[in-house]
């Protein structure tokens, strides 16, 4: 697929996205050294970062940094069909984690730092850079590439958190972001040793590698002699980091869109091929609206009542939407199959990324609202289950057979979803919450 076309879709999907909706935000979760309330805020008032006590969106230039994403994107969704396998799914996940990590890190680092602010923008043009290069090595990432992969990697993590800890003063945020520090350095041997190493080796070290990165926050970066980093200093803009999960959203559902379409191009526009991308899209259709309803609007408002915010940021953004991501991913993978072989039979592995695609992002969504404190629809775990259930069936079926029957469902749940089919008589109020 050209970059042209990738690009030419990023460039519409931003100015729509841009002025989408409306909210305010909390007092406490302002980055000034003191709050609207007259608090003190953890957030050092220092030039590099955002001010202001309005509305904040997310700006061109993260729009433009979310650009590399989408190549990444791309990569892995290419690297899963070249290796269609267990092996295969396992390396797209473990590099999916990883890209994603990357993105996630440096959309906490741009809530408090303003990208419109040269230094900072210069740092996350090297970010880019980085992510660029991770980006073009994960085809090899498990061979070759593995180096580029890793030190791209680990340069990416360590030299965004350096120019934290470097430009704020001694406090309390510079003191969390030192400890990110220390557990970002900690991770390097293991990355580079998985690097150099082989087969089970790599596994084993980077395994390893990923896991203290991904269990960090949960951690709350702990370092001796100094403590867990409190909850209660995690100040976020809960609606501007909300916004920027729901645009990596987007960006996947997006690429889902340009995969098909680019895949009913090359292998020819027949009938069943044209029918095939039709049911493709109203899959993408029905999964964006499944997200993008009721269930995102109150997350964004419960996490801006939340106390501290940063505890919603964490478990129901930084990690609840990771299988909504890959289970989009796995979707488009899907559709990408049938659309280039509509009257074939899926076999075990395409059914498996068929069906198990939207049962892990149904799944997703419902632990998402569950971090909330929002109970979705018992539809929508049915739906998952059912899916899941009927993989062993859909590998004898013909692939836009299963993939109609999927869109299907998935429409099915919209129109529950719209007629308030399965949700709770009352609603469910916001937790009370203590640090």
């Amino acid at each position: 697929m050209g970059q042209d076309a990738t690009g030419s879709w990023y460039g519409s999907c931003c100015s729509i996205a841009a002025p989408v909706t409306e909210r305010r935000v909390a007092p406490h979760t302002l980055g000034m050294a003191v709050g609207s309330d007259g608090t003190e805020s953890v957030v050092p008032d220092i030039p590099y970062m955002r001010r202001g006590d309005g509305e904040r969106r997310a700006t061109f230039f993260e729009l433009f940094f979310d650009l590399v994403y989408v190549f990444a994107i791309t990569q892995l969704s290419h690297h899963l069909v070249v290796h269609l396998s267990w092996q295969g799914a396992a390396e797209t996940a473990f590099l999916l984690l990883a890209v994603y990590w990357a993105w996630n890190y440096t959309t906490w680092m741009a809530n408090w730092f303003d990208p419109e602010v040269p230094p900072v923008r210069l740092v996350l043009v090297f970010v880019m850079l980085a992510s660029l290069l991770m980006a073009v090595a994960i085809p090899g990432a498990f061979g070759d590439h593995a180096a580029l992969f890793a030190v791209s990697y680990c340069a990416l993590q360590i030299g965004r958190n350096a120019f934290v800890v470097g430009v704020t003063p001694p406090g309390a945020f510079h003191r969390n972001f030192r400890q990110i520090l220390v557990w970002s350095v900690l991770s390097v041997p293991l990355w580079i040793g998985g690097a150099l190493a082989e087969g089970g080796g790599r596994w084993g070290l980077w395994l390893a590698a990923l896991g203290l990165d991904l269990a960090a926050p949960l951690a709350r970066y702990w370092v001796p002699g100094t403590g867990r980093t409190p909850m209660v200093e995690w100040q976020i803009d809960p609606g501007l980091f909300a916004e920027r999960f729901q645009l990596l959203v987007i960006i996947v559902l997006g690429e889902s869109i340009v995969l098909t379409g680019a895949t009913a191009s090359e292998v020819g526009l027949e009938a069943s091929v044209v029918v095939a991308l039709a049911v493709a899209f109203v899959g993408s259709v029905a999964l964006w609206w499944l997200y993008f309803g009721p269930l995102t609007t109150e997350a964004a408002v419960r996490a801006a009542a939340d106390a501290p915010p940063g505890r919603i940021g964490r478990d129901a953004y930084t990690y609840m939407h990771v299988p909504i991501i890959a289970g989009i991913l796995l979707a488009a993978v899907a559709d990408e199959l049938v659309i280039a072989h509509p009257g074939d039979e899926l076999g075990v592995a395409g059914a498996v990324v068929a069906l198990g695609g939207p049962a892990v992002y149904l799944l997703g969504l419902v632990g998402f609202g569950a971090v909330v404190g929002r109970h979705e629809p018992w539809t929508r775990t049915a739906a998952a289950a059912l899916l899941l259930v009927a993989v062993p069936l859909a590998a004898h079926a013909t692939g836009l057979v299963v993939a109609a029957l999927v869109t299907a469902l998935l429409v099915l749940l919209v129109v529950c979803d719209r007629l308030g089919v399965g949700y709770p008589a009352e609603p469910v109020p916001v937790r009370e919450r203590t640090v």
